[in-house]
Order: C-alpha cells, then structure tokens, then sequence
C-alpha cells in the first residue's frame, strides 16, 4: 500500500524563533505556529486557532531564525513526524510535530514594515504592467489585404 506525508501550513509565529545548534554543530530551530480554522464559534463569532510545532534543519533553521519573528506569517512545507521519550521521572512522553522541509515567506516586502516603525516606499510597477488601453482607430491600418485565394500554397 502506498503512503503519502505532507503538511503544508501558513500562520504566524506564536514567538520569536530560537536558533539553537546541536552538538555535531547541525543547526535546528523549533517554533510554534497559530492557524486559524476554516469556521468560527458560533456562539461568540471568534476565530479559532490551532498552535502546531515546527522544527526546522540547517539552513532552513538559520533562514528562520534570521527573517522571522514573533507575529510574522511563514509558509511551511514539510511532513508530521511522532516521537517519543522517557522524561527525567521515568514517564513515557509522545509528541507530534512538523519537520520542515521548505520554509518561506508569505508577505511582500513591502507589505512589511521597515525597523524603526516606518512604511517602506511604494515599489515602482512600470506602466506595462497596468491595464491595457484600447483606442477607437481603425484596426485596417494595421494588417496586409491579401488579394485572393489563388496565390495561397494550400
């Protein structure tokens, strides 16, 4: 039978993340991220949110830890993993979690605000890249009149 692992979540970081480097010196970063369900509580109309832990690797771990804080959305891609453990009392623990293969942003830059608590400029957007224009000429100027359907190769 075939199997199939893959998560893909956006939310925002419940906290700033924490770079942290194992002893092999392989860096990890664990973070928890709030996403919000698809429907609210009908009796009070508020928005409800699921708070998932992520692990990321190497350089996806250092990528985090640099770009993203407390707040920001991020956009990960990566599989469910369970493990567990027996804490220092001798009790058996389980945890779920996320192991990010791919880390990325959601918003633009300029979507975002500058250190210092400023706007950032607006980008420029060329004028190719707005609403086409039409005018009224006549279109017959542009195109070549063929004579007849005699001097067609097929």
């Amino acid at each position: 039978m075939a199997s199939f692992n893959k998560v893909i979540l956006i939310g925002n970081l419940t906290a700033d993340p924490e770079l942290k480097q194992t002893p092999n010196g392989v860096s990890v970063c664990r973070f928890t991220l709030a996403v919000n369900r698809r429907f609210a509580r009908s009796e009070q109309g508020q928005q409800t949110a699921d708070f998932i832990t992520v692990v990321a690797w190497r350089q996806s771990a250092e990528f985090v830890a640099r770009y993203f804080k407390k707040g920001r959305p991020i956009l990960v891609c990566g599989q469910i993993q369970s493990r567990s453990w027996t804490d220092q009392s001798g009790q058996k623990r389980y945890s779920t979690e996320v192991v990010a293969d791919e880390v990325t942003f959601v918003e633009n830059k300029s979507d975002t605000t500058v250190a210092g608590g400023t706007q950032p400029q607006q980008q420029y957007t060329p004028d190719a890249y707005g609403a086409p224009s039409f005018s009224n000429a006549p279109a017959a100027g542009n195109f070549e009149e063929i004579p007849g359907d005699d001097s067609l190769p097929f």
